[in-house]
């Protein structure tokens, strides 16, 4: 496989539910509006004749709730604007559906083919060695490799070399410098991009296995097999 590009690296949310969030709250903001204005007219008509309210104080209460409308469709109307210039970003990244990008995201075997890993020893290791999770959090294989930041194939194999099912598996590295743990760290690892999405926050991608990450989170792209 050959690595095409590399991309910047800087840093699940979803627009969908702030949306639906905004919406509903100046749906709110507009029905307590008008019931404000029902009570309020209702005061007036009702008030003591001989001791009336201030019409200042009934000027006060009419702005200060006309405000909180207007700066809710105001945050409603950034957020849909937002959610537009997401999915305008999002095609700058349609070109990389089908691509397979590295990041610190678990790692889809499929049963069959190879996941390919890209550990990232620290400074003084003299050793390492790979830790392999399953979608639950069980450690799944253990094994010593090479102290290098080369890629590696992880077969899907178990600690006793018997084939896992297909799932999402996470990938951890432990650096040792004459036996003593010095760290361990997140291996970054290639996945096949399914899908790419327009967000208030910008644009992401959905990973085979259905991670989804931030196009900045990616460190490199390569063509697949």
């Amino acid at each position: 496989m050959t690595t095409v590009s590399n991309t910047n690296t800087s840093s699940n949310t979803s627009s969908s539910s702030s949306s639906r969030t905004s919406s509903s709250t100046a749906t709110s903001v507009s029905s307590d509006y008008q019931m404000f204005l029902k009570l309020l007219t209702t005061q007036m008509t009702n008030q003591d004749p001989t001791s009336p309210m201030d019409s200042a104080d009934y000027a006060v209460q009419l702005a200060t709730f006309s405000q909180v409308e207007q700066q809710v469709k105001t945050n409603t109307l950034l957020t849909s604007l937002a959610t537009q210039m997401g999915v305008m970003g999002m095609s700058e990244y349609a070109n990389w559906v089908g691509m397979e990008a590295r990041s610190e995201s678990p790692g889809y075997f499929d049963g069959t083919n190879p996941v390919t890993i890209s550990p990232n020893p620290v400074k003084g290791a003299d050793a390492t060695t790979v830790v392999v999770s399953d979608a639950a959090g069980n450690e799944v294989s253990r094994y010593t490799i090479p102290v290098s930041s080369d890629s590696l194939e992880w077969n899907g194999t178990d600690a006793d070399g018997n084939a896992l099912p297909a799932g999402s598996y996470t990938f951890e590295l432990e650096s040792y410098d004459d036996g003593k743990l010095l760290s361990t760290d997140p291996i970054e690892t290639y996945n096949r991009v399914v899908e790419a999405q327009g967000t208030s926050d910008g644009a992401v991608l959905v990973l085979a296995g259905g991670a989804t990450v931030s196009t900045g989170s990616i460190s490199a792209l390569r063509e697949p097999d």
